[in-house]
């Protein structure tokens, strides 16, 4: 039964810590262009 509890509060963690990521992530920015990306690749083509 002790080894439910101890699971529980390291699953708890790992979720803490991808919770933290992810409001890391969002606040810095990275998801905010959204469009630019998929569009990007077109152009890249230099002139020759």
């Amino acid at each position: 039964m002790t080894i439910i509890f101890l699971l529980i509060g390291i699953s708890l963690l790992v979720a803490l810590l991808f919770l933290g990521g992810f409001l890391w992530a969002v606040r810095s920015g990275q998801y905010e262009d959204d469009y630019t990306p998929s569009v990007r690749m077109l152009f890249d083509d230099e002139p020759e």
